[in-house]
């Protein structure tokens, strides 16, 4: 009676072989994707970093942490406190101010994002013993009640007329869109608007 010969291929054999296979397979495959990762970027934080900010024409040295918004910087750390922090959502307006000629709410942008950017408040509006014309044209329609909300809508206004030098009534009402007045006084912020343009640049209303 013939014994049956054992075969040189067995189960246990071919399990050993295809967990080797895997392994090498894998660690070649990783090593690949790790040579092609790109390098890693400097990471600042979380404690306080040095930067400088351009506002109103003048250079401010401050050492904030990166979380820190540009509206928090102003209050807390250079006294600029016509920006102010109301819903810290970007949904009211009233901490606008103009980065690089864009309108924009400072609570939405890192300090460290407005490096190398000229920035304006509206400490920086003024002229010594004299007022902005858009200053001058909220107070002349007594465009603020309690007055919170107004250097967000001056700065809003300043940055509007700057791009649309001419606008009408409609075009006031919806460029001051993204401010809002709890004291409702919408009609006299638009019409102070449109006698700051008449003033600066010959606009058509008044």
């Amino acid at each position: 009676m013939r014994k049956k010969r054992k075969s040189a291929f067995s189960r246990r054999g071919f399990l050993k072989g295809l967990g080797a296979g895997t392994g090498v397979l894998s660690t070649g495959v990783l090593a690949e994707q790790e040579t092609d990762a790109a390098p890693a970027t400097p990471v600042q934080g979380p404690g306080a970093v040095a930067i400088t900010l351009d506002i109103n024409g003048r250079p401010h040295k401050v050492n904030v942490e990166p979380r820190t918004t540009l509206c928090d910087t102003l209050r807390n750390h250079l006294d600029l406190t016509g920006a102010k922090r109301v819903c810290d959502r970007g949904t009211c307006g009233a901490c606008t101010v103009i980065i690089g000629g864009k309108v924009m709410y400072s609570c939405t942008v890192l300090a460290i994002e407005a490096q190398g950017k000229k920035i304006q408040t509206i400490e920086g509006l003024a002229q010594p013993g004299k007022l902005h014309p858009v200053s001058q044209a909220f107070w002349d329609n007594d465009a603020q009640q309690c007055g919170y909300c107004t250097p967000g809508f001056v700065m809003a206004a300043k940055g509007f007329l700057d791009h649309h030098p001419n606008p009408t009534y409609e075009e006031v009402k919806k460029g001051l869109g993204g401010n809002l007045c709890r004291c409702g006084t919408y009609v006299g912020v638009r019409k102070a608007v449109l006698q700051a343009a008449k003033e600066m640049q010959g606009g058509r209303n008044a």
